[in-house]
């Protein structure tokens, strides 16, 4: 198995700013879904915004991180800006490392993302707890596994605007 990928599979076309816009308010909106305490949600906007973090850093960066987290925050009733930090947090050190990323296979990508989706739920998880919440069902710590499964599937799903037709112009280089 090649753990690195020395040329790119495909050609992407550059991500357009309503794609990245519409992409975050669907995360925004399965944030929404109601559950149960005992079932483990993912952290659709984590995922979404470290997805658009690693592959746009330029255009979707910290600020905007900030600004999800506050609605999240506001959205699920939790303490103002819990996710907000650990939305900042997540998005700082996914743009530090987004270049290495981005070398590996989609697997293993999802092996270098996994700790940054640990760290964004002990920040929340933590803050809850200082704030003196209640301790959860043990299947909520599962969350940052389930979401870090969910990257090959949003990866593939994010990217389909951006691929290039198969069939080439003999004509032109690229």
């Amino acid at each position: 198995m090649d753990l690195y990928r020395s040329s790119p599979q495909s050609i992407l076309r550059p991500a357009k700013g309503l794609h990245i816009l519409l992409s975050l308010v669907i995360a925004l909106l399965l944030e929404m879904v109601p559950t149960s305490r005992d079932w483990v949600m993912p952290d659709f906007v984590a995922l979404v915004l470290l997805f658009w973090n690693i592959r746009q850093p330029r255009v979707v960066g910290i600020g905007i991180a900030w600004f999800l987290g506050l609605i999240t925050d506001i959205q699920s009733g939790c303490l103002l800006g819990e996710h907000a930090l650990a939305y900042t947090l997540l998005s700082y050190f996914a743009i530090t490392i987004h270049r290495r990323v981005l070398w590996f296979t989609v697997g293993w990508q999802t092996v270098h993302i996994l700790p940054l989706f640990a760290a964004a739920f002990c920040i929340t998880f933590g803050l809850r707890l200082l704030a003196g919440g209640q301790m959860p069902a043990w299947p909520i710590f599962l969350e940052p596994l389930v979401t870090a499964a969910l990257w090959p599937i949003v990866q593939f799903i994010l990217l389909i605007p951006q691929k290039l037709p198969e069939s080439r112009d003999v004509n032109r280089p690229i």
